[in-house]
Order: structure tokens, then C-alpha cells, then sequence
């Protein structure tokens, strides 16, 4: 027994000593880090010989090569009576066949080199992109050119991109949350082209010829900026692109259409949408900033602690004390060439519909009011300026960002001064732009549910104007 007992006290022995020596663990609370330091990547800018300039990142380490362009267009410049051409012309430059290469004959060439072409254009631009393997870069860059500057707008092509817009349009209104997003942005942009979208009538005015006419009117070499990254010898490189961007004949200086910016005017509106549905879905916002704001900091810190982050305001409040919804929100999307919006959204049980309205209007409204916490604002640029890396994460991504600050006109040292704005910003700042960018006043709110089920009369929240869901739906 003795003989147990002594080597049963020597290791408890040691398990105290063990013990002892540890350090007491760390409070995450209390937990400090060094200052995060990111030097950002920088690219190669380049003049082609016509005139177009290319942002240049060589990076061996895959043998991939990715291209973008980036070209001035967009739905804004197309024909009200006609919305949708924008979109459809993006569609098929890429679908319809390029160069005299049948749509087929390039889908077969592309697939079989593991290479990728792919086309667009947005509201207040277009793109055209390729990814190919280092080995067969010369052939799908010819392919990209044609794409970008010689497509051939397949007949057959053509209808099917037509046909697929309107099925969208017959099916635009099954989904709630898509209703809500259609409406909220035809009423902040109201009276402006960013708020006029596709109808069954505008869809089917559109024509080939309308395509061709547009691609020919803004796809042309002084009017885009190709951005370039992967495994390429620049010398090679720049011979090739200017081989298949030659300079062009004497042509007539491009002038781009005027679109003015949207008219600042603020007026509440309640739109509601009747859909029988178990969950109401809610929008609510007005006009926001461009990026030539000098408050786009304070914009930004003050997004992230109203509703951008998990431990926002409104996410904080509404779901986490209230249990009212799953996922809440609230972001300025600031504009690039046209005064952005700002939008905050939620989806909740019919029941607790306009007792959620009320919340989320009151919780904007109270950052009008009152400074934020010393707390919010050190979470808030911290994690604006930690995560600020993120943007550059591969070559691609690097190269293509260097392009669209030239692209849209960004001021000289934007990045490289960004996460110091960002710094600077103090909780006046934050206040002095609540004050001035939130108009709750001002809201259009969207609705689209079950007003039989509502907790109240939607009407107790002002006048409302009812949506008609109803399509007139074309013959096939």
C-alpha cells in the first residue's frame, strides 16, 4: 500500500507544478495586436498604339492569363422604349458568334482549349473578359477581339436571348423579393434611366440591327481600358495586343451621350404589392452619394454600424432582442457616375409586418440623433481597414481594381490614402453625416405580402399606393 501511495503522491506532484507553470490565459476582451501593415500592389500602366491604355501584373506562378475590358456604355444610354437592349447586346457579342466563327465553332474552340470569353454591359458599363491557359493565350486573345469588337449577332441567336428576357419578365413577379427589389429602385430613380427596366413591349422592340447599331456606336478602342494579369512576357504581351488592336482609320471623335445626374428630391411613398405569402418583404431608402462625396468615409464607417455588419444596429435590435427576422440590412451603394442609393431591407412573418417597419425606421432615425459609442466607431474602422486586403486577392483582381479607378475617374491616391480617411474619421463625422444622407422622412417603402395579415393596416403608416401585379402576358 505504502509502495502505491509514494509514486501516486510524486505524480500529483508533478500535475501541480505543471499547473503552476502555466501563464493565466488570455481575456479576448482585453487582447491587443499590432497595427496591420498592407502595402498595396501596384500594376503597369501602358499606352497601346491606338491609343488605349493597359494595366499590366505579371504573376508566373499559374500558367493562366486573365484579361478585361472595361468599355463606357451601359442601359443608361439605351432608348426608353427599347429597355433591355443594353443587356441583350452584352448577351449575345458572346452567344451569336464573332469574327465569322459560328456560335457553335466558338463554344467548341473555347471549351477544347479550357478557355473562357464572356461578355456584358450593366448600367454604366460594359465588359468583356477572358481566361485562358498560357499555351493557347495567342489564339483566344484572337478570339476575345473578335468578341469584343467584331461580333456577329447570330440570328437564331438573337431570338433565343430574346425569348429568355421575356420569360423573365413572366416570371419577374413569383418571387417577392425580386418584386421588392424592382420596385424600390424604379422609385428612388424615378424620372431617370437607372429606373426604367424591361418591359414585355420594350423586349420585343428590340432588333438585330438595334444590337449592332449599339455595339457599333460604343465598343471601339478609344473608349475602353483592357486590364491584364497572369503569365505573360510583356514584351510579347504588348506585341500581341497590338496586333490585335491596331490602330484605327481617322474617325470622327467620340461623344458620349449626356445622362444628367438623378433629380434630388425627397418625397415619403408607401408602394405595396398584395402577394399571399407567409413572409412580408420590405424595402425602404432614397437617393445616397457619388464617390466624389468628401463625407464618403464618414458614409462609410456609419454603413457598417447601422446596418452592414452582423453586429449592426438594425441586425442587433431587430433580430437578435426582437427575434422579428432572420436577416436585416442597410447599405449606401455609392455611385460611380450616377448618385448611388440608400436601401435598407428586411423579410418578416406577416404578423409582425409593420411593427418591423417601425423599428427599422425608428433605429435609422436614432443615428440622427446622438453621437455613436467610442466602441462602434473603433469596431467599425478596424474592421474596414483590416479587411481592406481583401480586395486585392489574386492578380486579376489586383489589376482590374487599378483599372476602374482610371475607368471611373477616381481621384490620384485613392487606395493608397483610404484606410487613413478611413482612420480619421471621429463620431461627429458620423453624426454630421447621418444628419445629412438619412432622410427616414423621405423613405420609399416597398411592401409586398398579405395585407389581410398584417399586425395593422398598412394605411396607418401614410397613404398608400397599391402595385398591380397583373401582366399582360404575349402571345408565344
Amino acid at each position: 500500500m505504502r509502495r502505491m501511495i509514494f509514486p501516486l503522491c510524486l505524480l500529483l506532484a508533478s500535475f501541480t507544478a505543471v499547473f503552476a507553470a502555466e501563464p493565466p490565459k488570455a481575456n479576448p476582451r482585453t487582447m491587443t495586436f499590432p497595427v496591420l501593415r498592407y502595402e498595396i500592389p501596384k500594376a503597369e500602366r501602358v499606352v497601346l498604339e491606338c491609343g488605349m491604355p493597359v494595366y499590366l501584373l505579371r504573376d508566373p506562378e499559374l500558367p493562366i492569363v486573365n484579361i478585361s475590358a472595361l468599355v463606357h456604355t451601359g442601359s443608361v444610354y439605351e432608348p426608353a422604349v427599347k429597355a433591355g437592349l443594353a443587356a441583350l447586346t452584352g448577351s449575345v457579342m458572346r452567344s451569336g458568334g464573332a469574327g465569322g466563327l459560328s456560335p457553335e465553332q466558338m463554344d467548341d474552340e473555347l471549351e477544347f482549349m479550357a478557355s473562357s470569353v464572356e461578355s456584358g454591359i450593366g448600367s454604366d458599363s460594359g465588359t468583356v473578359s477572358l481566361t485562358s491557359l498560357t499555351k493557347n493565350f495567342n489564339r483566344t486573345l484572337a478570339i476575345f477581339a473578335d468578341v469584343l469588337l467584331r461580333p456577329d449577332f447570330n440570328g437564331k441567336r438573337v431570338d433565343i436571348a430574346r425569348k429568355r428576357l421575356v420569360e423573365g419578365l413572366r416570371r419577374q413577379n413569383d418571387d417577392p423579393k425580386e418584386i421588392a427589389d424592382r420596385e424600390i429602385v424604379k422609385a428612388v430613380y424615378a424620372g431617370h434611366p437607372l429606373g426604367i427596366v424591361p418591359t414585355f413591349e420594350t423586349a420585343g422592340a428590340i432588333t438585330r440591327q438595334d444590337m449592332i447599331d449599339f455595339h457599333r456606336r460604343f465598343y471601339r478602342t478609344d473608349n475602353m481600358i483592357l486590364a491584364v494579369a497572369g503569365d505573360f512576357d510583356r514584351t510579347a504581351m504588348l506585341r500581341e495586343l497590338n496586333a490585335v488592336f491596331p490602330k484605327p482609320a481617322a474617325a470622327s471623335p467620340l461623344v458620349l451621350p449626356r445622362i444628367p445626374q438623378p433629380s434630388q428630391l425627397f418625397s415619403p411613398e408607401i408602394l405595396y404589392a398584395r402577394k399571399e405569402v407567409n413572409q412580408t418583404v420590405i424595402r425602404m431608402g432614397h437617393l445616397g452619394i457619388t464617390k466624389d462625396n468628401p463625407d464618403i468615409y464618414a458614409v462609410r464607417v456609419l454603413d457598417y454600424i447601422l446596418g452592414g455588419s452582423f453586429t449592426s444596429r438594425l441586425m442587433m435590435e431587430i433580430r437578435t432582442n426582437r427575434g422579428l427576422a432572420y436577416n436585416v440590412d442597410s447599405r449606401f451603394d455609392v455611385g460611380r457616375r450616377f448618385t448611388g442609393s440608400f436601401i435598407a431591407e428586411t423579410e418578416t412573418k406577416a404578423g409582425t409586418t409593420v411593427k418591423a417597419i417601425t423599428l427599422m425606421a425608428e433605429i435609422i432615425s436614432g443615428m440622427t440623433k446622438a453621437p455613436v459609442t467610442d466602441l462602434e466607431l473603433k469596431s467599425a474602422k478596424e474592421y474596414i481597414v483590416n479587411s481592406f486586403m481583401f480586395g486585392f486577392t489574386s492578380p486579376a483582381a489586383i489589376v482590374t481594381q487599378r483599372a476602374r479607378l482610371e475607368f471611373y475617374g477616381y481621384p490620384a491616391g485613392y487606395l493608397e490614402n483610404y484606410r487613413d480617411n478611413i482612420a480619421r474619421v471621429t463620431t461627429a463625422d458620423v453624426l454630421a453625416a447621418a444628419r445629412k444622407y438619412l432622410r427616414p422622412d423621405a423613405f420609399k417603402l416597398v411592401v409586398v405580402g398579405d395585407g389581410a395579415r398584417f399586425d395593422m393596416p398598412l394605411p396607418t403608416l401614410g397613404a398608400v399606393r397599391e402595385l398591380d401585379l397583373r401582366q399582360t402576358i404575349p402571345r408565344k
